[in-house]
Parts: structure tokens; C-alpha cells; sequence
């Protein structure tokens, strides 16, 4: 079987970027919508490009810059990207460009970084990297499929690193478009209210996160990436069996998971769901959440498989983490990561510890 690590991670989202803070000191917003905390982007790109690209395009370049300097891996076998919305920025200002002038005189460079699949591009660009090269864009599940992409190819022997990204910005006006149909909830926002989850909608973030992965051992390994399993409208029975589809092909049993990393995010449709799988399946272990401090987005998920691979790699699990209060462990081998947008499009994600 192919074995597939998780060498390293890099994030740019409204906790304080390319930084493991938020593992030990989150910040905690009352806000239902936040913007991500900008590093120093010079730091990574000259200002001469950085001042032609939209806050999209280079907190991508920076957090896949990142992982590429703390690997040393500058020439991956594949970049594959997910991105819900794209670069919406750059599209809003090429449409706001072609009312204003009469769809005449338009700058080119809006419309270049409007394309959903300019992300992946640049960074190849950059890296003068001209291999495997692919984006998609699922709305909730575009992360989850580049990554599955990865896996793919890994199993193909197509590859042997690959570099993954998931990558959405959230500008006020596509902010208040989707506050229409109650997409976030209203008033402030607190802990409380979201582990409640008794209203609709969630608060908003933003997410780009970048991830190098490879098929030999390093002793920096974050993690190992067991399985990766993506199912489209499955009955519960068509769940269940695939959960245990992944255990068995892993050769584990339900007590050897140690804890259930899910999407929740304070809507109570879309918590409840989480809720019954995780009392179907793993009642006495720890449920772990992670959109209460990074918000909702349509790549947020990639931050869920970063809170994972942080948590095996550094064995410790953060009380603020913990959804079901007063659930502990004393082991961190496996986690299982499950995430749905809209109850439709479901990932799981099998995670183990590369620890001794």
C-alpha cells in the first residue's frame, strides 16, 4: 500500500499567519465576519509583483512558498489546487471596471487573476515548476477533491510530491450576498452560541492553506495520510460503510480511532449531522471542532486537516479544541476528519500519528 506523509503546513486565515499559535492562544472573535491577518508579504515576494496581485493570489504564493522553504522541496511532481470562489476580488473589479467604462479600456491584469485556476498557475510561475497541474472548484468540497487528486496520483506512481493548497477569499459584498439566505448568523458571535447550534448560519472567514506532501518518511513528517474517501449524497447505510471500509483497509477497529474531527460551525443543520455520526460511531472518544476560531469558508476543511496533523504531530490536544466538554485521550494515533457541505458532498479523512 502506498504510504503518503503530510511534511509540512503553512496557513494564512484570521489567526495570526504562517504561525502555530492559534494551537495554544487562538483568537477569539465576536464578529461574524472576519478578514485574514496579512503577514509580511515582502518577506516572500518582491513588492514590485506583489503590488499586481489580488489578496488571494498572494497569500497562496506565501503560504505555498512556506511549506516550500521548510521542506526544501522547490520543484514538486504536482500543484493541485481547490478554491470555491477564486480570486473574487480581482473578478469584482473587472466587472466593477466594465460598468464604469463602458466595457471599453478594461485592465487586463483584473481579468488574468479573475480565473479560478490563475492560483495554481502563478505559483507554478513562480516556482518554474511544469508539471501535473490542476484546480478545482466544488464549492465546500474543493479542497477535499485536490487532495484526493493527490492521493490519486500518488497511487498511480504518477508522482512523488505534490504540493496542495485550498485558497478563498471573502470580500464585504459576496459577504452580504450570502448573508441573503442566512449563510451567517446574525448579531455577535461567541463560543456559546456556536456550540449551541441552534440557529442557521455560521460566522465567516477566510482560508488559504498550503500542504507539501511526499510518499517516503521524513523525520519531520507531520502526519501520514491514510485514506482519503469522497461520497456524493450517501444513505446512512452507504456512510456507515464506508467508514468501516476505511478501517478495514487500514486494519483497524472503531476503539482504534482516538478521536473525530468535524465541520462543525454553530448551523444547526449542518451540526446535527456530526453530532448523530459521532454517537453512532465513536460516543466515548473526543468530537473536535475547529471553524469556531477560523470561520466558515469554502476551503476551511484544509484547515481542519492542518488542526489534525498539528494535533498528532505534537501529540496534545487543546481544550479549546474539544467540542463534547470534559472528552479526553491519551492517545494520538488516529483521527478520522469528516466534513459535508450541504449534507450532499461528504469527505473522510484518515489520519495517523508518524510518531515512534
Amino acid at each position: 500500500m502506498m504510504h503518503i506523509y503530510l511534511y509540512s503546513a503553512g496557513h494564512i486565515s484570521n489567526q495570526n499567519p504562517l504561525s502555530d499559535e492559534w494551537f495554544t492562544e487562538p483568537i477569539i472573535y465576536n464578529k461574524r465576519y472576519t478578514r485574514s491577518l496579512e503577514p509580511d508579504f515582502s518577506a516572500y515576494i518582491p513588492p514590485a509583483l506583489s503590488r499586481r496581485m489580488g489578496k488571494a493570489l498572494k497569500r497562496a504564493l506565501v503560504t505555498a512558498l512556506h511549506v516550500v522553504r521548510q521542506t526544501g522541496i522547490d520543484k514538486p511532481d504536482a500543484i493541485i489546487t481547490g478554491t470555491g470562489l477564486g480570486c473574487v476580488e480581482n473578478t469584482e473589479k473587472f466587472l466593477t471596471a466594465m460598468l464604469d467604462n463602458n466595457e471599453q479600456l478594461l485592465p487586463p491584469t483584473c481579468f488574468m487573476q479573475s480565473t479560478h485556476n490563475t492560483i495554481s498557475s502563478q505559483i507554478a510561475v513562480y516556482l518554474k515548476c511544469n508539471t501535473y497541474n490542476s484546480t478545482y472548484s466544488h464549492r465546500g468540497t474543493s479542497f477535499d477533491s485536490a487532495l484526493f487528486d493527490a492521493c490519486m496520483q500518488f497511487e498511480l506512481g504518477e508522482i512523488s510530491t505534490a504540493l496542495v493548497g485550498g485558497h478563498d477569499e471573502l470580500t464585504p459584498d459576496y459577504f452580504r450576498l450570502l448573508d441573503k439566505i442566512s449563510y451567517w448568523k446574525e448579531g455577535e458571535i461567541s463560543e456559546k452560541i456556536l456550540r449551541e447550534g441552534n440557529t442557521e448560519g455560521s460566522f465567516a472567514g477566510e482560508c488559504s492553506v498550503s500542504f507539501m506532501l511526499g510518499n517516503k518518511s521524513r523525520r519531520d513528517a507531520l502526519c501520514e495520510i491514510k485514506n482519503v474517501e469522497l461520497l456524493y449524497n450517501p444513505s446512512e447505510r452507504q456512510l456507515s460503510q464506508a467508514i468501516q471500509d476505511i478501517l478495514q483497509s487500514n486494519r483497524l477497529r472503531l476503539q482504534d480511532i482516538d478521536m473525530m474531527l468535524a465541520g462543525i460551525n454553530g448551523d444547526k443543520d449542518n451540526d446535527s449531522i456530526y453530532k448523530d455520526l459521532h454517537t453512532a460511531f465513536f460516543p466515548d472518544k473526543p468530537l473536535l471542532w475547529y471553524k469556531h476560531i477560523f470561520g466558515e469558508a469554502y476551503t476551511t476543511s484544509g484547515l481542519g486537516l492542518y488542526v489534525a496533523a498539528t494535533i498528532l504531530q505534537k501529540a496534545s490536544l487543546p481544550r479549546h479544541l474539544v467540542y463534547n466538554v470534559g472528552a479526553k485521550t491519551s492517545r494520538f494515533n488516529n483521527i478520522l476528519l469528516c466534513n459535508h457541505f450541504r449534507n450532499k458532498d461528504y469527505s473522510l479523512i484518515l489520519l495517523s500519528s508518524c510518531l515512534d
